[in-house]
């Protein structure tokens, strides 16, 4: 599935209270025990105001058991510098809380 840029330039501003920009796309994936753990197209957005952060990186991923999707955006720091980094970073947190 495709997203769709206006959602997740609307996520990142909610989320990080500034205007975003598109400025590129990337396709990010991570492989596990040398097969596909998964895979994803990360949207780069510069922004514009924002106290701390120039870019954010924002893409979705499917909800189990539903047809929605669900909206992911971080921030570019020292600690998540790449699209991959984001991605890493936020299924981390995501299982930790499970």
């Amino acid at each position: 599935m495709v997203d769709d840029p206006a959602e997740l330039q609307q996520t990142v501003e909610r989320m990080h209270g500034c205007k975003a920009v598109l400025v590129a796309t990337e396709l990010v994936s991570e492989r596990f025990k040398g097969k596909p753990a998964w895979e994803v197209v990360v949207y780069h957005f510069i922004l514009e105001g924002h106290p701390i952060a120039d870019l954010a990186f924002a893409w979705s991923s499917p909800i189990e058991g539903s047809t929605k999707r669900e909206f992911s955006a971080a921030l570019r720091s020292m600690h998540t510098q790449t699209a991959q980094d984001a991605v890493r970073t936020t299924i981390a947190a995501n299982r930790s809380r499970q």
